[in-house]
């Protein structure tokens, strides 16, 4: 069974990250922005947001978190993302999900610039991606085919079962899949028969918000198993929707959580950034 690193790879793209931003901002005097915008105080949320700041401020950008309380109207988040729209020295704007209750997530999604969207959720970049025509990829699926190619695995001729079809994970990265020609199966919690279809899959992704629901019985002899779940047990430790210690026994590959997926889809985020700031100035075609 061969673990795969997330951690170590996170911190080698951003590294590289660095020295891209360095070269970009002595070439054009400017630095890639990135803003945050956190509502409330939900406790996932805030560690979320600070390891952004973190990752923004290794990478060498401008980086900026708004810290709103719980009360804040819709109104007013409104009036503070359509400002940093309206600022040229921001070239992505991020708000922290979950929102409040009172707040529609989606009124707030489309009222982000497109151009500046780095989680890509706007209808217009998830329309593009759709297409075959992306331009922002939601960081997540775009961090975990960063994994598969470090450690040399094609999903092309593979069967793939990705169970769980959220718009953040479980439906774009069937998509990638796709695009990488693996035969892809978008399986969920209503599958009848699931650990049977799972035990199908060459690579098996796993992102159904359910504390080690994968278990051995899930998975293939030789299968890639990726395990996108940040879930807490009774005990409050961290854990995947894989039962890593059984399922490693069987996995050819494994992600472990935490160290696997989570840190590659902060590194998404900033490669993003680093590209809508790239596309802002119009030099995409000659800078690295």
């Amino acid at each position: 069974m061969t673990r795969m690193d997330g951690k170590a790879l996170a911190e080698k793209m951003q590294g590289q990250l660095a020295e891209k931003t360095a070269v970009l901002k002595e070439k054009t005097g400017v630095e890639p922005g990135l803003v945050v915008i956190l509502v409330g105080d939900n406790p996932a949320s805030q560690v979320y947001v600070r390891n952004k700041e973190r990752s923004a401020l290794a990478a060498g950008f401008r980086s900026e978190v708004i810290r709103l309380p719980e009360t804040t109207t819709q109104e007013e988040l409104l009036a503070v993302i359509e400002r940093y729209n309206q600022d040229m020295a921001w070239h992505g704007i991020l708000v922290q999900l979950p929102l409040p209750v009172h707040i529609d997530e989606e009124a707030i999604l489309l009222a982000i610039d497109p151009d500046k969207d780095v989680d890509g959720f706007h209808p217009m970049n998830m329309g593009k991606f759709w297409s075959g025509h992306p331009v922002m990829i939601p960081s997540t699926p775009a961090g975990i085919m960063e994994l598969l190619r470090e450690y040399d695995i094609n999903p092309e001729g593979k069967k793939a079962v990705v169970i769980g079809r959220s718009n953040i994970v479980g439906k774009p990265m069937a998509q990638l899949l796709l695009d990488a020609n693996a035969t892809v199966t978008i399986a969920h919690s209503r599958t009848e028969n699931l650990p049977a279809l799972a035990r199908e899959a060459d690579i098996l992704v796993v992102a159904i918000g359910r504390g080690h629901f994968v278990t051995k019985e899930f998975v293939k002899e030789g299968a890639v198993v990726i395990d996108v779940g940040m879930n807490r047990d009774e005990n409050g430790k961290l854990i995947g929707d894989v039962a890593f210690d059984e399922v490693n026994e069987i996995a050819s590959h494994i992600t472990p959580v935490p160290g696997g997926v989570g840190p590659m889809t902060i590194t998404m985020l900033m490669e993003q950034t680093y590209h809508a700031c790239k596309r802002f100035l119009g030099t995409q075609a000659n800078q690295p």
